[in-house]
């Protein structure tokens, strides 16, 4: 057979199976008038790209060597996330091929996923993954799914809601405030609590900036706006993003029970890299060759898991098409994740195991709860509801380990009345007051429950305070809209909804301006986020050597509202009024201070603005506030909030989520310092037990 038709026998429609080139850096030809890269005078020849024959596929553009000549700039910047010039490990190089429909193949090494539709995940639809062998500034993409579907080639081009707003000198200040700015190599390989707990702060921050901005553009037909995955790949271009050293095990700075609302979040932080795909794995040298073994597992109910048990989980291997519109389902293969389960089990490895719950407040979200480390202890193949034989893999959970999805499982059985709550002594210590009960619990010891006090939902004022400021109020009859350049209120608050579309708070500011009683917008509109009682079910419980504590029964979002500081102003004429022997416990001070360089919320503005004396005594009628309990690592800020009134300075003091809290962990938050004036009030010891604890509080 002689050349000619050798070449006509090869099916140019394969993806070609193209492996790592391990020894050699490639070395592009130079374009005219470019200068060609460095290289030895004795070094081998440099290569040398080929066009691939054929057409490029739909929605790839012709790109340098391939075409044109590229951008000198571009050339000549600075890599991206601190890399040198050579490739810090070794990258597959993905090829495509050239078909009439486009369809794009992808690295073999990626882990591929098991096909879930991401609709059913985070209330999207996604097709990403990266790679840990990747550089950071890259996202490894997946095949198309169907004609119909927005390409996701490029997590950019998910999200292309254009604005007026400059994205990365936005991104730039927060990473600057939260001292991020240099993000060295070394923590970008292996975290610490820290550096995910920062990580998590920033992402989702951003993530709510940009969906601030976007709320307020009117949306554009055919574009799916996408903040969680637009947020998650500036911050990787960024390099801001760690634990990318896949390993077995336990992920340093995530802690068993951590929740996460978005994939994206788990890919920053190590936990489970790929953004769809269920199952993650890496390659394990044996002898000499390299097989793959399972890392981590997501079980979101996409598949038919059996995940009822909460030490056992029974999951269902990738592939078959199974979500796959308009294809055959088929029997799965024994290849990619399923593979890699197969050799765990052989091998005896951990394998994370991150749960996917229903989100209640979120139709098509699902919640992650990290579970924590399991053993696979068998595989099988059985027929599945198609009728196509899908593996099935049982896994079970290490003992000794912190619960976190029997948590859950123990809340809603709570809540549905199918199992009772231990040690409860009131069912609504409101009586009815909150639109949800707050149970009294005491597991610890026989005390009734607190000292006496009236339950109120208020802030009462013994005389009114003029306002400072004229407020008209707005004129919004239907509510405020984000983008509204007619509202005062979001004029108030620099042009923006303080709040994102499902009421959470986009940052901390100095002053938060509500909409109040000069208002003609209805109870429900978006800037009334914290005057409508409750929205999370919380409990007051005996602790251990605290006294009384607060906490919740459903998962909070960070930024979520959780309630206000309710009880009676009280007019403060002079230091001897509070402090002493008789000093009230049931205190809030708003002219108290932040830690110094302390961050909660996004860009720190120092000191809350207030603008007019606000001193809280909850000691005889409050609500649920009052049982929070100081730490020295909180999850609750507070920020005042002034409700538009143009008779009086109506100023309320509202309690925010810092981060994700799952359900059941104490709600605290930091008493602050007092101010230098009122340094003569008695320092109390700190029972915290936080590792930052600085050992007594004011």
């Amino acid at each position: 057979m002689d050349e000619s038709e050798e070449q006509e026998a090869v099916d140019k429609s394969r993806v070609l199976n193209v492996r790592p080139l391990r020894c050699l850096v490639p070395v592009f030809p130079s374009a005219p008038s470019f200068p060609s890269f460095p290289h030895p005078p004795h070094a081998a020849t440099p290569f040398v790209c080929t066009p691939p024959s054929g057409p490029f596929p739909s929605g790839f553009a012709p790109f340098y060597p391939f075409s044109g000549s590229p951008d000198p700039q571009s050339m000549q910047s600075s890599p991206p996330f601190g890399f040198g010039g050579t490739i810090p490990a070794p990258v597959p190089i993905s090829s495509f091929r050239t078909t009439i429909n486009g369809n794009a193949g992808s690295s073999r090494r990626s882990s591929r996923g098991r096909g879930s539709s991401q609709a059913e995940e985070d209330g999207y639809s996604d097709g990403i993954h990266v790679s840990d062998a990747e550089d950071s500034s890259k996202v490894a993409t997946t095949k198309k799914k169907t004609q119909k579907r927005t390409r996701t080639d490029n997590i950019q081009d998910i999200n292309v809601a254009s604005s007026d707003v400059d994205i990365d000198a936005m991104v730039d200040k927060i990473l600057e405030s939260f001292n991020l700015m240099d993000f060295d190599t070394f923590r970008r390989a292996d975290g610490d609590n820290e550096s995910v707990g920062y990580i998590r702060l920033v992402y989702d921050v951003l993530r709510r900036k940009i969906s601030q901005i976007e709320d307020s553009k009117e949306s554009t037909p055919g574009v799916t706006r996408r903040p969680d995955l637009r947020a998650g790949t500036v911050l990787m271009n960024k390099g801001i993003r760690t634990n990318i050293r896949k390993r077995i095990g336990v992920v340093p700075g995530v802690e068993i029970g951590d929740i996460f609302f978005f994939r994206m979040e788990m890919c920053l932080i190590g936990l489970h890299a790929p953004i769809m795909a269920g199952i993650d794995y890496m390659g394990l040298k044996v002898s000499q060759d390299e097989e793959p073994v399972a890392v981590s597992i997501v079980s979101s109910g996409g598949y038919e898991d059996n995940s009822e048990d909460g030490d056992v989980l029974i999951y269902s291997g990738q592939g078959g098409n199974v979500y796959k519109r308009g294809m055959e389902i088929t029997d799965q293969k024994l290849e990619r994740g399923n593979l890699a389960l197969e050799k765990s089990l052989r091998r005896g490895n951990e394998v994370r195991v991150i749960r996917g719950v229903k989100d209640v407040a979120n139709l098509t979200g699902k919640i992650y709860v990290y579970d924590g480390l399991y053993k696979i202890q068998e595989s099988w193949v059985e027929k599945g509801k198609s009728g196509c034989n899908v593996f099935k893999y049982k896994l079970v959970r290490l003992s000794g380990q912190t619960e976190a999805f029997t948590v859950w499982k123990s809340v809603q059985q709570w809540k549905d009345g199918t199992a009772s709550r231990a040690g409860v002594i009131l069912p609504d210590l409101t009586s009815g007051i909150e639109p949800l009960p707050v149970s009294l619990v005491n597991e610890v010891d026989d005390e009734k429950g607190p000292t006496h006090f009236k339950y109120s939902s208020i802030l009462k004022h013994s005389k009114p305070v003029n306002s400072t400021e004229s407020s008209t109020g707005c004129n919004c009859l239907g509510g405020c809209l984000a983008g509204n350049s007619n509202c005062p209120c979001i004029d108030r608050n620099g042009g923006y909804l303080p709040y994102t579309a499902n009421g959470v708070l986009v940052s901390q500011k100095a002053l938060i301006h509500e909409c109040g009683s000069s208002c003609k917008c209805p109870p429900n509109c978006k800037n009334r986020v914290s005057q409508n009682g409750l929205k999370i079910r919380l409990e007051v419980f005996k602790t251990k050597d605290r006294g009384w504590g607060l906490r919740s029964w459903d998962p909070i979002r960070s930024g979520a509202c959780i309630c206000e500081y309710a009880g009676e102003v009280i007019d403060i004429s002079g230091p001897e009024e509070v402090g002493g022997e008789n000093d009230d416990d049931y205190i809030f001070d708003a002219t108290r201070t932040n830690e110094p360089g302390e961050v909660i919320l996004g860009v720190s503005n120092g000191t809350p603005k207030v603008p007019c004396p606000l001193i809280i005594s909850a000691k005889d009628a409050g609500n649920v506030a009052r049982f929070m309990n100081h730490s020295c690592s909180p999850n609750v800020f507070w920020q005042p909030v002034l409700r538009e009134n143009n008779k009086e300075c109506d100023l309320h003091i509202v309690f925010y989520a810092i981060g994700h809290i799952p359900p059941m962990k104490e709600l605290t938050y930091s008493y602050g310092l007092v101010p230098p004036d009122k340094a003569y009030q008695k320092k109390k010891k700190c029972l915290c037990g936080s590792a930052k604890c600085v050992g007594y509080f004011s």
